[in-house]
C-alpha cells in the first residue's frame, strides 16, 4: 500500500526500465536454454499443420483473458469506467506486473490509471483491494480442486521430489490464510485498513505523506463498506468475471501444447492451474526465468517429443508475456503522457 501513495503521483517512478531490461533478458536466456537443451534437429516436421490454428484460439484467448479483467473493474467500478478506460487500466496493470517483483507488482499503476481515468484515489484503492479478493477466494477453491484431483491424478509432478511437494503445501497454506485475513478486512473490518494505511504513514520515511493519506484512507474505508454492503449477487457477478479471467489464464498453456501435439488435456489443465498458483511467489521481474522452468517443469512431462518442449515455451511465452508487454507499454505510455501534458497545463 505504501508504494502507491508514495509513487501514485509521478507516474514514471512506477516503472523501471532496469526491471524490464532484465525481465526481457531473464525470460530470453531462459528460453534459449530450455531449447538448447530440447532441441532436436528436424523436429519441426512433426508438426501437424490442422493443430497449428489452435495458435490462433490462444491469441483470442489471451485477449477475452483482458476483456473479462476489463470487466471485472469496470463492475466494481459501478460503471463509472467506460470500457476503453477499463481496459487501458487492465494493460497497464498488466505491463506493470510484467516488468517488476512480484513483491510490487502492477497494483500502484492500477491505481494511478484509475485516478486518471477520473477516480479518487481511496476508490480506486478500494476496487483494487476488492479485485485482489476476489483473487484469493478463487485460489481458495481452486486449492481443494488440485488436492482432490491429486487423488487421481499426478497434478504435482513427481519430477519436483519432497522439497516441491512441501513447497506447494506451504504455498496452499500460505495463499489460504492470506485469503481469510483479506476478506476480513474487505468485508467485515475495512477500519483494520484503515489502520494499517495509518500505522504505515507514521514511519519517519512516510509521514510527510501521512495526511494526504489519512484522507483517502478515509476514502478508502468508506468506499469498501460500501462494496461489504452490497448483495451477494454483485459479489457472485464480480466473482464470475474474475473466474472467467483466471480460466481463460488457466487454458493457455494447454491450449500451446494442444496446437503442437496431442496431449492429456485434463492433466494438462490441472498442472497449469498448479503452476499459476506456484507463479506467485516467483520473486524476479514479472516471474521471468521462473514462469519458464515451471512450466517446463509441468507441462514438459506431458509433451511426448522432447524437441516440442522448448517451442511450447517460446509460443506461449509470445502469447501471455511479449504481446501483454507491447499492448502495456501503450497503454502506460498513454497515462504518462496525460501526466506530462497535465504538468505543461498548469505552466
Amino acid at each position: 500500500m505504501s508504494s502507491e501513495s508514495v509513487n501514485i503521483s509521478q507516474p514514471q517512478s512506477l516503472i523501471s526500465r532496469k526491471y524490464l531490461i532484465i525481465s526481457i533478458l531473464l525470460s530470453l536466456a531462459t528460453m534459449a536454454g530450455v531449447i538448447y537443451w530440447t532441441y532436436t534437429p528436424g523436429v519441426l516436421e512433426f508438426l501437424s499443420k490442422s493443430r497449428l490454428p489452435g495458435l490462433i484460439i490462444a491469441l483470442v484467448v489471451s485477449l477475452i483473458r483482458v476483456w473479462f479483467s476489463a470487466a471485472k473493474i469496470r463492475f466494481l467500478s459501478e460503471k463509472k469506467l467506460n470500457w476503453y478506460a477499463s481496459i487501458r487500466v487492465v494493460l497497464a496493470w498488466d505491463f506493470t506486473s510484467a516488468v517488476t517483483p512480484s513483491t510490487i507488482g502492477g497494483a500502484p499503476m492500477a491505481t494511478y490509471a484509475m485516478t486518471k481515468e477520473g477516480l479518487k484515489l481511496g476508490d480506486s484503492g478500494a476496487i483494487i483491494l476488492y479485485g485482489v479478493l476476489l483473487d484469493q477466494i478463487w485460489f481458495a477453491l481452486a486449492i481443494p480442486i488440485l488436492l482432490v484431483s491429486g487423488i487421481f491424478y499426478e497434478v504435482v509432478p513427481p519430477e519436483i521430489g519432497l522439497v516441491g511437494d512441501v513447497s506447494m503445501g506451504l504455498l496452499y497454506v500460505g495463499l489460504l490464510s492470506y485469503a481469510g485475513l483479506l476478506a476480513y478486512g474487505v468485508l467485515v473490518n475495512p477500519t483494520a485498513i484503515k489502520k494499517v494505511v495509518k500505522f504505515v504513514f507514521k514511519l519517519p520515511v512516510l509521514r510527510r505523506m501521512g495526511d494526504k493519506v489519512e484522507e483517502e484512507a478515509e476514502n478508502l474505508e468508506e468506499y469498501a463498506q460500501q462494496l461489504g454492503q452490497k448483495p451477494l449477487s454483485f459479489l457472485l457477478k464480480a466473482f464470475f468475471l474474475s473466474t472467467m479471467s483466471w480460466l481463460a489464464r488457466i487454458a493457455l498453456p494447454t491450449i500451446v501444447v494442444l496446437s503442437l501435439l496431442p496431449a492429456p488435456e485434463v492433466l494438462s489443465v490441472l498442472r497449469s492451474l498448479a503452476m499459476n498458483l506456484a507463479f506467485l511467489v516467483v520473486p524476479t521481474p514479472g516471474g521471468s526465468g521462473g514462469v519458464e522452468g515451471l512450466f517446463v517443469l509441468f507441462q514438459g512431462p506431458l509433451i511426448s517429443r522432447e524437441g516440442f518442449i522448448g517451442l511450447a515455451v517460446f509460443l506461449w511465452r509470445i502469447i501471455s508475456y511479449y504481446i501483454s508487454i507491447g499492448l502495456g507499454m501503450m497503454a502506460t505510455t498513454w497515462y504518462v503522457n496525460q501526466k506530462v501534458v497535465e504538468i505543461k497545463a498548469q505552466d
